[in-house]
C-alpha cells in the first residue's frame, strides 16, 4: 500500500501564508459589521458559554463538562449551541437592542461547512418585527460583501449575487416548486401529519419506518429544496410550518406557519430569524416534545432552563436571528472551506 503524503500542521508556516488572506478578509469583515451595528444603536455583549442547558432541539448535540465548588459539590454544565437563552435574558432584563459574536459548539458536526466550535452572529430587536430582521440580515450580509470587494458569492459551482434584490420564497412555495408538495395540508392545528406527508413524499426521499413529520419534512428541505436556493442571489425562506417553529411564535394570521425564516446563499444556508416566542407555557411544551424525541432517538435528554422560561414570559415583543459568522465569512472571502477563515482550526485536525 502506498505511503500516504504526510499534511503540514496548519501552523506551519506555508499554509498559514495560504491562508492569511481569507483571516485578514475576517478581521474586516468584523470590523464592518462591528461599525453597522454601532450605527443602529447596538449594544454588544458578551454572555457566558457554559449554561444550564445548552438548547433544546432534538437535533443539537452539545458538549457537556462538570464544575467542582470549593465545597467539593459537582454541577453539570453544557457548552452553548448558541447564546439565544441568554440574550434573551437580557431582553428581558431591559435590553433593547444587542448583538453578541459568540463561540458556540455543536458535537457530531464537522465538514465543509460545519465545525464543531464556531463564531455565530446573533442579534436582537425589542419591539421590532420580524421583517425587520429580516431587512437587517440582507444588510449584514452586503455589508460583509462590500467590505471584502467580493462581487459575487459562489460555491461548489453554485452563484449568488449579494446585492440583487432577494427571492422571498415561503417554504409552501417552495415545497410546491421544488417537490411538487402541498406542505400545509399535511398541518393540522399546528401539528404534523406524519401519514399525510409520507404519501406525499412517496418515491421523493426515502422513508423510515420511525421518521416523524418533522424527519420527512427535513430530508425533503435537504435533498429537493436547499440545492436550489440562493442561487444568482439570496433566498428568503420564510412562513416555516407550525411543526417546525422551535423558538419562533405563530402568525395570527395563519396559524399553520410561524415567523420564522432562513437566509440562504449558494445552497448554503446563512441565517436563521425569529418573530420570538413570547409564551413561556407554549414554549415550555414545545421543549418537552423535543426532549422527548432526543431521548427516544438518542438515549439522552438536555434539562430545560427554568430561568430562561421565565424570562421568555417577561420579555418584550422582540425579533431576533443568528447567523453563522464563519460561513458568511468564507463567501465573502471567496474561500472554499470553513476551516480557511478560522484562525485555529479544530483541536486535533492537522
Amino acid at each position: 500500500m502506498p505511503a500516504q503524503p504526510l499534511i503540514s500542521p496548519w501552523w506551519s508556516a506555508s499554509r498559514h501564508a495560504d491562508r492569511r488572506p481569507f483571516l485578514a478578509a475576517r478581521g474586516v469583515v468584523t470590523r464592518a459589521l462591528r461599525a453597522w451595528f454601532d450605527e443602529q444603536g447596538f449594544t454588544e455583549v458578551e454572555t457566558g458559554i457554559l449554561q444550564v442547558s445548552p438548547g433544546n432541539e432534538t437535533h443539537l448535540h452539545a458538549p457537556a463538562t462538570e464544575l467542582t465548588g470549593a465545597d467539593g459539590s459537582r454541577a453539570r454544565r453544557y457548552l452553548r449551541t448558541s447564546p439565544e437563552f441568554a440574550c434573551k435574558k437580557l431582553l428581558a432584563a431591559g435590553e433593547s437592542r444587542i448583538f453578541e459574536l459568540a463561540r458556540v459548539f455543536r458535537d457530531r458536526e464537522r465538514g465543509d461547512l460545519h465545525l464543531p466550535e464556531f463564531t455565530m452572529l446573533e442579534w436582537y430587536r425589542a419591539n421590532a418585527d420580524y421583517d425587520v430582521i429580516m431587512t437587517d440580515t440582507i444588510a449584514v450580509i452586503r455589508g460583509a460583501a462590500q467590505a471584502t470587494g467580493i462581487g459575487e458569492f459562489s460555491f461548489r459551482g453554485r452563484r449568488a449575487d449579494p446585492f440583487a434584490e432577494p427571492e422571498l420564497l415561503t417554504v409552501a412555495a417552495a415545497f410546491a416548486r421544488y417537490a411538487g408538495i402541498d406542505l400545509l395540508a399535511t398541518v393540522t392545528k399546528g401539528e404534523g401529519d406524519r401519514a399525510a406527508l409520507a404519501e406525499a413524499a412517496e418515491g421523493k426521499v426515502r422513508i423510515a419506518a420511525d421518521d416523524t413529520w418533522s424527519d420527512l419534512f427535513s430530508k425533503i428541505l435537504v435533498e429537493h429544496i436547499e440545492p436550489h436556493l440562493g442561487q444568482g442571489r439570496l433566498t428568503v425562506l420564510c412562513e416555516y410550518p407550525a411543526p417546525e417553529a422551535a423558538l419562533a411564535r405563530v402568525k395570527q394570521a395563519d396559524p399553520r406557519v410561524a415567523e420564522r425564516f432562513e437566509v440562504y446563499a449558494c445552497g448554503v444556508e446563512l441565517a436563521n430569524g425569529f418573530g420570538e416566542l413570547t409564551d413561556a407555557a407554549e414554549q415550555r411544551r414545545r421543549f418537552d416534545e423535543s426532549m422527548d424525541e432526543k431521548l427516544r432517538r438518542y438515549g439522552e435528554r438536555y434539562p430545560i432552563d427554568e430561568d430562561f422560561l421565565a424570562a421568555v414570559g417577561a420579555m418584550p415583543p422582540a425579533s431576533g436571528v443568528a447567523l453563522g459568522f464563519d460561513r458568511l465569512v468564507m463567501l465573502a472571502a471567496g474561500a472554499v472551506r470553513i476551516d480557511q477563515v478560522v484562525w485555529t482550526p479544530p483541536a486535533g485536525e492537522p
